[in-house]
């Protein structure tokens, strides 16, 4: 059976799929910007040391001051100090890319919704960056009672003494680029990734256990405040709700300055072209166009009925008189297709 479709109705074009060697260029070039302006978002160094004690001196009196006792913890213990330095120096580097592929690769419908949020989100906190600048806890004069565990341990790793930057790049990153805390914010959203749409039991433990460890991470190697981190899931709520008006503005460009192709319609009339006939070839019979009558329509005359193929009544009785065989059809009985009512 030939399947047909509704006149007029328009047949929906499936989305373009979104091809890597466009993806790849565009996520280099969002964190390229976001690099370049974090390094220039550096801000006064008096100023990041007041926003520092402010947010510390706010922590305290509400008893938010988590980052002290890990920091402790992860001073005293190598055991637990050593991982977490490796942690914070690299893992938001890889997982978080490796869940965009992920993504990419298996989950294509969704995958253009989480890398806009994940995008807006981070130049949202760009802007964190720019307006507040902030000093870390570990960068802090001695006396507040925080240590570096990036530098205690830097023999360990392939960082310096300056933040997680590879030994002798310390002056090439942004110290002072505390607030928000963006590795909490990229590991929250690599948690609601695999949450959504892991679908095993492992990857909702890892879903819950990397956003949870990293903002352990941060406040125990004196790298965020407690209220960084939660900046940082807030960053990522608004990236959310941004995301849509992003991507319904960033269709409305494309449509403005990408010409599209026409969208194909079932009814023909609209280009203009000819009615297509139904294909009947596989039944045997005449192809019937639009225009042609239905087959076996009956036409009325006298309060008569005449049959299929006749124009008046009793014209098959006449062509039974002229030698016509009773159970031929008009067509063997040398009547031609029928004709079009009057």
């Amino acid at each position: 059976m030939q399947h047909t479709e509704t006149p007029g109705t328009e047949a929906a074009a499936p989305a373009p799929r979104l091809r890597w060697w466009t993806e790849l260029p565009l996520i280099l070039l969002v964190y390229g910007f976001y690099s370049a302006g974090r390094l220039l978002a550096r801000g006064d160094v008096s100023g990041a040391v007041d926003h520092g004690l402010t947010i510390l001196r706010f922590e305290k009196a509400l008893y938010l001051n988590f980052e002290h006792p890990l920091n402790r913890l992860f001073t005293h213990e190598a055991w637990i100090g050593i991982p977490a330095d490796f942690w914070y120096a690299s893992l938001h580097y890889l997982v978080t890319p490796a869940v965009l592929v992920w993504l990419f690769r298996s989950r294509a419908v969704r995958y253009r919704a989480a890398r806009t949020w994940l995008m807006t989100s981070t130049l949202i906190g760009l802007i964190g960056f720019t307006l507040l600048p902030t000093c870390p806890p570990r960068l802090l004069d001695a006396s507040h009672g925080f240590v570096d565990t990036m530098a205690q341990y830097s023999s360990y790793g392939w960082w310096g003494g300056a933040a997680s930057a590879p030994r002798g790049m310390g002056d090439m990153t942004n110290q002072y680029a505390a607030m928000p805390s963006l590795h909490v914010g990229w590991a929250l959203w690599c948690g609601v990734m695999l949450w959504r749409f892991g679908g095993s039991r492992m990857t909702r433990t890892a879903a819950v256990a990397y956003p949870l460890i990293t903002t352990i991470v941060v406040m125990g190697t004196a790298n965020h405040y407690f209220l960084d981190a939660v900046a940082g899931a807030a960053v990522m709520g608004v990236g959310l709700l941004l995301a849509p008006v992003v991507m319904r503005t960033a269709d409305r460009v494309k449509a403005r300055f990408v010409p599209s192709a026409a969208p194909v319609t079932a009814d023909s009339s609209a280009t203009g072209s000819a009615p297509v006939a139904a294909d009947s070839s596989a039944m045997g019979s005449a192809p019937v166009t639009a225009d042609s009558p239905a087959t076996g329509s009956s036409i009325v005359s006298a309060g008569c009925q005449t049959s299929a193929g006749e124009r008046i009544p009793r014209q098959r009785e006449s062509r039974l008189e002229d030698g016509a065989e009773p159970g031929a059809s008009p067509k063997d009985a040398g009547d031609g297709a029928p004709a079009a009512a009057r």
